[in-house]
């Protein structure tokens, strides 16, 4: 599934920010007899806390809940850019110089743009005035705004509304919410353009592959990438001089101090119905004359549950939104549709239903009233679509009712959307046979990763122990199984390719076979249909987890599948043919071209999952020296073999006994027996490889510097296993290789007492301890994960010892984070304190790297902070709550109250007044908050 790590742009997310781990809070399971009456305005907001906490509620999920269990980590929409929006909404006003309605720019936004306009850009329209101009017409709803073009008077920005003070004097009054204030084109001091103008098709090529990545595209990135797809060289002054390129993209930049860092944003076309005033009105469901039903809306949340019904078609898949506004909106009227019509007055018969015409229709069961749509009128019956449930009927005519016009409220229900990577086979019938039996009448998680009236979607099945992605297990279904390798028992192969061993002892093989030269044989063609193709077509410009695509390996095109996303710019991927996985950029992707798609697609993968028969398979079985013998031994081997001694099918897990010849008949040469005789199976003393951690860490380098992985042939691999020197002259010092002593980034600054700043609230126990981030550098944080990431993931794993106050690199699920070592327990596990985001976790010390210097520039963003104006004292379990729920994962505004310096970053802390300023009508104190409740609890024990 998508991590929470997102693409280098600076903003305000809707919720939780990317790149933020989910935290829950700590409820205890038992607790005394003696309760404490909660105020009756509290209750409501701790009873919905315990019953999102599944160590509090068992309640099972149903069709009117608004989440599933084991929901998958969500992708959070790319951080607010305020300097961003303002240029593409230049663009846009230029475009409709006689006005629109604020109503209509959100879907202006996302057609020109292909994202979604941030909420907190409505709110700061009427600040822009040097941007446009907001207008409230007399006769119009208080929502229906006019927005034109600025006026050349307004030479300023308009400051934000102020918070309104609290009653004591002496706080200052604080910004109605956080801004950014970043450096990006429009601000940074222009660099001298080059005399040398772009020409046309230069511009015309450069434009479409900005516009592949709507994200954003890394400058640094298009010399190879415009090479790569038009198959000539990008004109270096291009680079040097970024400034050319202003009138076809916006230039941001994330480090202000290495201006070779900037990230482009392809800007809006020009529309041909750019003259269009935009005022026209929303469309509205026709249904037949004069009857309208406003339409559906997508659920703003990207996991929203929903209820399939049936596919004949995944490019049109009927299905329903689960929650508040959509399945319970539908039951409230079916509720108030059933008691409306039991009155005999009310029970007027549609005598002439003609096509088109809504009705209401007496269903068979429990006296169930339903909309309906006719859809075909026979002498004595009806077909009708049930418009909130997505599925058709042929029904007697008896049955119409008329629809009373307060029925006509509400959206249908009933909806489509169309499946991410399946929009080639949409009528295969393997497809929807596979489909039907994994999703129909189940409700599933969909992420949506594009919002059309038809939405492209990504269905997953969250009730099991793993999750399961809908769309990539349909693609299974167009395998062909006769390309498949046969496993049985003691049956043996030659010429067999090792291709990856991983630390826990799996290996991913080769073997001769039908399907390995089919294979073979389409990559070939793959090669020389890019070589042909001068195109931006191929580039991979929508990323999800479970897509089929090309990555090279080995200076040759080879199928992947994304198995996780780091936001839009960085991804984990899985060489499906070999077993290696790697992290990349997505500009390193490419598409399947579409005349080799069914063959490639219908080619099962050809790494056939292995294990040492005889041997364990887990981390902590396996020491380093071990598992780099291996690596050792079978990767200069070209010709192994191998003897199937078990096949697990339950995990397709074949345990086998290995060799480097062909005298696979006697087992006692296998590299099994070798290791198993070895020094190398024992556990080095000074490293303890703790049972827990990932069995999927990299095999190889994950960036795949394929000439490390080919043997010059004055390499003999050992066949006798030893214990590796610890000399290290022999080997070449990398230019990234830590210090000998790192040196710590600058101190975080901080504003002087009394003044405000921009603040998310990451980590929150109770108001006597949380952790703030900075709001203004969160887009810098972003960028450094994405480093990190891409760096940790392509570098050999080595033994790193790790000691108590010490600084370094650690992986926590899949990302990788800057920690500080708290401590160092017994079973080989390692208790670290995230610089960046405040969370305590425990790692094995297998997830630890050294940190480099080059992730040293930025100062670490966790503050550990202290609500001020109150006296301290011991939270109760529902005041922590209540707190959480008010500032948890939320953007809020900080007043610094006083500071606590300490000897080092991570021991420094501040008192602070924290100010929700998300409400038009008022700021929340959340001091204030605070103190009531405290005052309300004493009272009520």
């Amino acid at each position: 599934m998508r991590d929470s790590q997102p693409d280098g742009r600076g903003g305000k997310p809707h919720s939780t920010p990317p790149n933020t781990p989910t935290r829950k809070p700590s409820i205890p399971t038992e607790r005394s007899d003696k309760r404490m009456t909660l105020p009756s305005r509290f209750q409501k907001e701790v009873h919905a806390h315990l019953s999102r906490n599944p160590q509090q509620s068992n309640a099972s999920p149903n069709l009117n809940e608004n989440s599933t269990p084991a929901k998958p980590r969500l992708l959070h929409s790319a951080l607010y850019s305020p300097k961003l929006v303002q240029s593409r909404l230049k663009d846009i006003l230029n475009k409709h110089s006689n006005g629109l309605w604020v109503s209509k720019l959100p879907q202006l936004y996302r057609d020109h743009y292909k994202q979604e306009l941030d909420s907190e850009a409505l709110k700061d329209l009427e600040h822009w005035t040097h941007i446009c101009t907001v207008e409230k017409p007399c006769s119009s709803k208080p929502q229906e705004l006019l927005l034109y073009p600025a006026k050349e008077i307004h030479q300023s920005t308009t400051p934000p509304r102020a918070a309104t003070p609290p009653t004591h004097d002496k706080y200052q009054s604080l910004p109605k919410k956080p801004q950014i204030q970043r450096s990006s084109a429009t601000s940074r001091p222009s660099t001298l353009a080059s005399s040398k103008a772009l020409s046309p098709d230069l511009k015309q090529n450069l434009r479409e592959l900005l516009l592949k990545y709507s994200s954003g595209l890394w400058a640094h990135a298009l010399p190879k990438l415009y090479q790569d797809t038009y198959k000539c060289k990008l004109p270096e002054f291009v680079l040097d001089h970024l400034t050319l390129l202003s009138d076809i993209c916006t230039i941001d930049y994330p480090m202000p101090d290495n201006p070779k860092r900037a990230i482009l944003y392809a800007k809006m076309m020009e529309d041909e119905n750019c003259n269009r005033s935009g005022l026209d009105s929303q469309t509205t469901e026709q249904c037949s004359s004069n009857q309208t039903v406003p339409p559906l809306v997508i659920p703003r949340e990207e996991y929203p549950s929903v209820l399939v019904v049936e596919a004949n078609d995944t490019n049109s898949v009927i299905l329903r939104y689960i929650g508040e506004g959509y399945s319970k909106a539908q039951e409230k009227l079916e509720d108030e549709m059933r008691v409306f019509y039991r009155q005999d007055n009310t029970k007027l018969a549609l005598t002439s239903p003609s096509p088109g015409q809504l009705t209401a229709v007496h269903a068979e069961e429990e006296e169930e009233i339903l909309r309906a749509k006719v859809c075909e009128v026979m002498p004595d019956k009806v077909k009708v679509y049930y418009v909130d449930h997505g599925f058709s009927e042929v029904i007697s005519k008896s049955k119409l009712l008329e629809l009373h016009e307060k029925f006509f409220k509400l959206p249908f229900q009933a909806t489509k959307c169309k499946l991410a990577g399946l929009e080639s086979f949409s009528h295969e019938q393997a497809v929807l046979k596979w489909f039907e039996s994994m999703a129909s009448g189940k409700i599933l998680l969909a992420e949506i990763l594009e919002r059309e009236e038809v939405p492209l979607v990504v269905l997953y099945d969250t009730s099991q122990d793993d999750d399961i992605n809908i769309n990539a297990s349909c693609m299974k279904a167009l395998q062909d199984k006769s390309l498949e390798s046969t496993l049985k028992v003691n049956s043996a192969y030659m010429n067999v390719s090792v291709t990856s061993v991983c630390s826990d002892g799996t290996i991913y093989c080769q073997v001769p076979s039908r399907g390995l030269a089919k294979l073979n044989e389409i990559l070939e063609k793959t090669e020389n249909y890019f070589h042909s193709q001068v195109t931006s077509e191929s580039l991979v410009s929508r990323p999800f987890c479970g897509k089929s695509c090309l990555a090279r390996y080995k200076g040759k095109w080879s199928r992947v599948e994304i198995t996780n996303l780091h936001g839009s710019r960085v991804l984990d991927i899985l060489f499906v043919d070999v077993g290696v996985q790697a992290s990349v950029e997505v500009i390193e992707l490419r598409e399947i071209p579409p005349p080799l798609l069914r063959d490639l697609i219908s080619t099962p993968p050809q790494a056939l999952k292995c294990c040492l028969a005889d041997l364990p398979v887990s981390v902590g079985s396996w020491t380093p020296d071990a598992v780099q013998w291996l690596r050792d031994t079978v990767f200069h081997c070209s010709d192994c073999s191998l003897k199937i001694a078990k096949v697990d099918e339950t995990k397709r897990l074949a345990h086998v006994y290995l060799f480097t010849s062909k005298n696979f008949h006697d087992t006692s040469c296998s590299l099994n027996q070798q290791l198993a005789n070895s020094d190398l199976w024992n556990h080095q003393k000074d490293v303890f490889l703790g049972s827990r951690g990932s069995s999927k860490s990299l095999t190889i380098p994950a960036t795949i510097p394929t000439s490390s992985l080919n043997t010059d042939g004055s390499y003999r691999a050992p066949h006798t296993p030893k214990r590796k020197s610890s000399s290290t002259g022999s080997q070449s010092t990398s230019p990234s290789c830590p210090p000998e002593h790192l040196v710590l980034p600058p101190l975080l600054e901080l504003p002087e007492v009394g003044q405000n700043m921009d603040v998310f609230v990451s980590v929150a126990c109770h108001p006597g301890h949380f952790v703030l981030q900075p709001w203004q550098d969160m887009y810098k944080l972003v960028v450094l994960m994405g480093e990190m990431i891409l760096y940790y993931n392509k570098i050999e794993e080595k033994t790193f010892k790790a000691e108590k106050n010490q600084v370094c690199a650690a992986k926590v699920e899949n990302n990788w984070y800057r920690v500080l070592v708290k401590g160092v327990l017994s079973n080989g596990m390692v208790s670290v304190f995230q610089l960046d985001y405040g969370k305590h976790e425990l790692v094995n010390c297998t997830q630890l790297r050294p940190l480099i210097q080059e992730f040293c520039q930025l100062p670490f963003q966790a503050i550990t902070a202290q609500l001020a104006g109150l006296k301290p004292r011991q939270w109760s379990e529902e005041a922590s709550i209540v707190f959480r729920n008010h500032v948890e994962k939320k953007p809020l505004v900080a007043q610094i109250e006083s500071v606590q310096e300490a000897s080092q970053p991570w021991g420094r802390k501040v008192f602070i007044y924290l100010v929700d300023t998300s409400q038009e009508e008022r700021d929340i104190w959340l001091h204030d908050i605070m103190a009531e409740l405290t005052d309300e609890l004493t009272n009520a024990a």
